[in-house]
């Protein structure tokens, strides 16, 4: 499983105790492409579980053999009814599912909830494998997963007996609440359980934000999808799949028959701004307020204010920028129930006037303290507006000449975002801790950290985005300083140096 665009070195501990976060397991849980077997001749194949055969076909991205299709058919027909109507339904799971899954999708009339579970019990030694890819702090209950050719028998069979629209659909409602969870528990300060969580099911989730694969009517499926896209905001603006999230979210609007919402149109514009399109952005915030405005959405008119702040931020209009935010904190609610937090205005306010009105982007750090400390007793930290405020805070101690304190701030903030998965945000704290290495002497270290940025710029963004203006004159001001210490062959290997060691080792360091 990916985190975002780098896996951090805890990835195993809060994701997957059970193995490494970054690689898919054999047979164990990994996720799985969104490709769909040719149901027709999977059962015509002879097959093996050992050595090699000739026959194999791709199912869901893997290679299946013909061995193993038919030991999955045998192991399906020494099956009594219940087993198999189970065995069945559980083939819709994209990915790894617990047993409170299993009863929501899978229990029906002639699969009683009072029963289902001990079906499942006697199922899984057959066609089930156990994992462990609980995150941390989460209730200690057993989770499965279905081999593929297990998975394909009882695609086949479903969709045989009839019943596969039905339990697709239900899988959908499945994963909006899924998706619902996942937002709930993010505006609730559980932002990393609420990204381990959303990443553990994004095999599923994915699936249901294809309209296309709907069962019935696409442009009614498209409004599931839709909404489970915009749930999963986070994810794309703040733990680096902003690609990812701008592809699936533009596929379900395409094939959405009446208006999207306001809030759909804000992620819309959102995503386009984190991928570096401001002017794609600008004709998506005027529609998102007259749909606000149409629906009678107030909470939608505080997320705009902050996109237009977020925007005119990215655009070096400074002054702008703090009027947006402080606009988007008098329309916001006390606790939003969804988007950006107040915290995240504050942070906001700082960054614009950090490098021209120190005194005011103090005292907007200042008030997010107080907005802050004054919700901790029902809301948790919201790590990802306290990040962007250690970069504010960052400039301020640099404006101050504490070029120690700066570095400390900026490393923070630097971590904190590549937990998070940010790529914009990870980027622009270490440039700005290149900054501070700079001013301290210590050029190598500087050089390191900027060309550890163009790998990551390369590898996460295309090659027409452009970061915000207030990246471009914190890398220029660095720049600059380093042509002047280092000859052009020797910053060139500082460069590669630092792109061999990555952003995650240069982020450990003193």
């Amino acid at each position: 499983m990916r985190m975002g665009f780098e896996d951090p070195p805890e990835a195993a501990e809060r994701t997957f105790r059970g193995g490494p976060a970054g690689g898919e397991p054999a047979l164990r849980g990994g996720p799985v492409t969104e490709e769909r077997p040719s149901w027709g001749a999977a059962a015509e194949e002879r097959p093996s579980w050992g050595a090699p055969v000739a026959e194999e076909r791709l199912l869901w991205g893997e290679p299946v053999s013909a061995d193993q299709l038919a030991a999955a058919e045998r192991g399906y027909d020494r099956c009594g009814p219940a087993e198999r109507i189970l065995w069945e339904r559980l083939s819709v799971f994209e990915g790894t599912f617990g047993r409170d899954a299993v009863l929501e999708v899978c229990a029906s009339w002639t699969l009683p909830p009072r029963t289902v579970l001990a079906v499942l019990d006697r199922l899984v030694p057959l066609a089930l494998l156990p994992v462990d890819d609980l995150f941390a702090g989460e209730d200690d209950v057993p989770r499965y997963w279905m081999p593929h050719p297990m998975r394909a028998v009882g695609a086949r069979r479903l969709t045989e007996r009839g019943d596969r629209p039905d339990l697709l659909l239900r899988h959908r409602r499945w994963c909006v609440t899924l998706a619902r969870r996942a937002a709930d528990w993010w505006q609730s300060g559980r932002q990393l359980d609420a990204r381990d969580l959303a990443l553990r099911e994004l095999p599923d989730l994915a699936a249901a934000m294809d309209p296309t694969t709907a069962p019935h009517a696409r442009d009614g499926e498209a409004g599931t999808a839709v909404e489970i896209a915009v749930s999963l905001w986070f994810l794309w603006v703040v733990c680096g799949r902003v690609a990812e999230g701008r592809t699936r979210l533009r596929h379900a609007l395409a094939l959405l028959g009446g208006e999207p919402t306001a809030r759909a149109l804000w992620l819309a514009a959102f995503l386009e701004l984190e991928s570096g399109r401001p002017e794609e952005a600008d004709p998506l915030l005027v529609r998102a307020w007259a749909a606000a405005v149409r629906d009678g959405d107030g909470g939608a008119l505080g997320l705009l204010a902050h996109l237009r702040g977020s925007t005119a931020l990215y655009q070096g209009r400074t002054r702008a920028a703090a009027e947006e935010f402080r606009e988007a904190l008098a329309l916001m609610e006390e606790y939003p129930e969804f988007g950006p937090t107040r915290h995240a205005c504050w942070a906001g306010i700082a960054l614009a006037l950090c490098r021209t009105d120190p005194e005011a982007a103090q005292e907007a750090l200042d008030q997010a303290d107080l907005d802050r400390e004054s919700r901790w007793s029902r809301r948790g930290r919201d790590l990802h507006a306290e990040a962007w405020a250690s970069i504010a805070r960052a400039e301020l101690a640099a404006w101050d000449g504490d070029l120690e304190r700066a570095a400390e701030h900026a490393r923070r903030a630097l971590r904190e975002h590549l937990r998070m998965g940010s790529a914009a945000g990870a980027a622009g704290a270490a440039e700005l801790l290149a900054q501070v290495r700079v001013s301290a002497g210590r050029r190598d270290a500087a050089a390191h950290l900027l060309g550890a940025v163009d790998l990551l710029r390369t590898s996460v963004f295309d090659t027409s985005y452009r970061p915000a203006e207030f990246c471009v004159v914190t890398r220029a001001r660095s720049e600059r300083a380093l042509r002047l210490l280092l000859g052009g062959r020797e910053l060139r290997y500082a460069y590669e140096e630092g792109a061999r060691r990555g952003l995650f080792a240069l982020a450990g360091e003193a």
